[in-house]
């Protein structure tokens, strides 16, 4: 559009030239030719367009935005018409408490009330892209601008207006999946009636108050020392019953020893270890009837 802006002024200046006396008009062919060759390759480069890969064009006429939109690739068009390209690859935009983090210079975080009235700063990534076939809408309602017009503020505000209904507490532990699944839905919601779609929200951190935080750690080791209290009980409970059982043994042992054996049987035992003793290459002397009626050995060692 510029070159062929350019390529009729010079035409305009060389037909001017041309009616001009001497020694001006001399030079008035020579710009009305440059000025030819100027608009026809304005005309031919206004003429094709190549829309880059991941993006979409849309063309305007005069001001006035057309329905359709041109896939990436080569095309031809009016000459007149004016296109616009917009990226509809996913793209990232981050707030973070973290100077550099994010598009904002410094903390850029959210800070929200929770339903308790404590502080909490949330960093948050919200990956979305441009609906193709909502470019033409994009360029007529919102501009090429939609991030700090749609993105940004929507996203803030849907992360304020779910947070209020959440202890911080639960924010940061047992609520958080249901706190991002909402936030998602609001979001993706919003984005969508502006010609967004949401590829995905990440909740990068959750910070909250000193105060609370020390709670928490508080209430953790509780549980700690708790488990590892309840671990050792349950391992003297075993030991307690291993030697109970030990204990039940031996006595069953000593009962059944008190109860099942006779005179005669341990007069029969002790004839056995007699014989034994006697066969034994290391015993020499054996002397029987001994004090108590037990045998004396007397060996050679």
């Amino acid at each position: 559009m510029v070159i062929l802006i350019l390529g009729v002024i010079v035409l305009v200046v060389g037909t001017v030239l041309k009616r001009s006396p001497e020694p001006q008009n001399r030079f008035g062919g020579i710009v009305t030719i440059v000025g030819l060759v100027i608009l026809a390759l304005g005309v031919l480069s206004s003429t094709f367009k190549i829309i880059e890969p991941g993006k979409v064009g849309v063309q305007a006429l005069f001001g006035k935005v057309q329905d359709n939109y041109l896939e990436s690739g080569l095309h031809i068009i009016n000459p007149l018409v004016d296109v616009t390209t917009f990226s509809i690859q996913t793209e990232n935009y981050t707030m973070s408490a973290r100077s550099g983090e994010g598009q904002v210079e410094g903390d850029d975080a959210i800070r929200v009330l929770s339903s308790d009235g404590l502080e909490v700063t949330i960093d948050l990534s919200v990956l979305y892209k441009v609906n193709p076939a909502k470019a033409p809408f994009i360029l007529q309602n919102i501009g090429n601008d939609y991030v700090n017009k749609i993105v940004r503020p929507v996203t803030r505000t849907a992360v304020r207006d779910n947070a209020v209904s959440y202890a911080a507490v639960d924010l940061y532990s047992t609520k958080r999946q249901e706190f991002q699944f909402k936030m998602n839905k609001t979001i993706s919601d919003n984005f969508a009636k502006n010609g967004l779609e949401v590829q995905q929200i990440l909740i990068r951190n959750i910070t909250l108050p000193a105060t609370v935080r020390a709670s928490i750690e508080s209430k953790i080791q509780a549980e700690q020392e708790s488990q590892k209290m309840q671990f050792v009980l349950a391992k003297a409970r075993q030991e307690a019953d291993v030697k109970r059982v030990e204990a039940q043994g031996i006595a069953d042992y000593q009962k059944i020893l008190a109860t099942g054996l006779s005179d005669k049987q341990l007069q029969y035992e002790s004839i056995r270890a007699q014989k034994d003793i006697a066969l034994s290459p290391n015993t020499k002397i054996i002397i029987m009837g001994g004090k108590g009626g037990n045998p004396i050995i007397l060996s050679d060692k």
